[in-house]
């Protein structure tokens, strides 16, 4: 009888800031952040913050993404016209620093 393993997700909490209820967006960035957990599967929890600034009329959408890793914490922050987009640029950030991360784990052993 075959073994699987049935891997949990990683906890994401998402914050809304100045920002109205969107499920939506809400989902997107959940969605996006658990692509991370195929690059670097010690991902304790994630944190994104998504904020609308008033002053700044072209990239007025932000993001910030902190991924706690075990002994670590990785921050990704990123403005973009749209939340899809700030949240995508943050995930290829944070991508790059956890395959560079776990680069570093797998030379020091």
């Amino acid at each position: 009888m075959a073994r699987t393993e049935v891997k949990e997700a990683v906890n994401v909490q998402v914050t809304l800031r100045h920002t109205n209820n969107h499920r939506e967006i809400e989902q997107y960035a959940r969605d996006a952040v658990q692509v991370l957990d195929k690059i670097f599967s010690g991902i304790v929890n994630c944190h994104v913050i998504l904020d609308h600034q008033k002053n700044d009329f072209e990239k007025n959408k932000l993001a910030e993404i902190t991924v706690h890793i075990p002994q670590n914490v990785l921050v990704a922050k990123e403005a973009a016209a749209k939340y899809e987009q700030a949240i995508d640029s943050c995930v290829d950030s944070l991508g790059r620093q956890l395959r560079k991360h776990k680069e570093k784990l797998q030379n020091h052993r």
